[in-house]
């Protein structure tokens, strides 16, 4: 019995000590202040965004208008060449559609370019973007006392949005 009562305020003291540990952990857990922002809509709502938006499309209005006079040719060819196939002789066929094929693969290709390239440019501009509001998000976490500022997540609680302070100061 002596040593089972020698034992247990032992046993007390060492919960105490990790109770004690664990409370200002538990403390500073409950003062935590998390924010949320929404990249999405930086990309589409603030000014940048929609000057981006602009200048891409003037960027490669020239490309994609070529690009839909290139689908234009070759609708027009299939549609001559579908017409005009069951009375051409073998050679006039064959050579037909491989100039038929080639504009396909042209088209494709063309295609395949200007998508890359605009991707290509979107993502830097997005980049820009993101760069600047990093930066404000960074000032706004620092003086406002933030711990963790989190983006695009599975669920949020409105008031912890701060996207829209964001978009106010992207656009200044």
């Amino acid at each position: 019995m002596k040593t089972a009562t020698a034992t247990l305020p032992k046993y007390l003291a060492a919960l105490a000590l990790c109770w004690c540990s664990l409370a200002p952990v538990q403390a500073q857990a409950q003062e935590s202040k998390i924010a949320w922002l929404s990249s999405e809509r930086l990309y589409h709502e603030s000014k940048l965004a929609k000057l981006a938006s602009e200048k891409l499309a003037e960027e490669f209005k020239a490309r994609e208008k070529a690009v839909q006079e290139l689908g234009a040719r070759f609708k027009v060819a299939s549609d001559k060449l579908e017409k005009e196939l069951p009375g051409l002789n073998e050679s006039e066929r064959a050579k037909r559609q491989r100039e038929y094929f080639e504009l396909d693969k042209e088209l494709q290709r063309r295609q395949r370019e200007f998508r890359e390239d605009l991707s290509q440019r979107t993502n830097e501009e997005r980049a820009a973007i993101a760069e600047k509001a990093n930066a404000i998000v960074q000032k706004m976490a620092l003086a406002e006392g933030y711990d963790v500022v989190l983006q695009d997540a599975l669920w949020f609680n409105p008031r912890i949005d701060i996207t829209d302070r964001v978009l106010k100061a992207l656009d200044k």
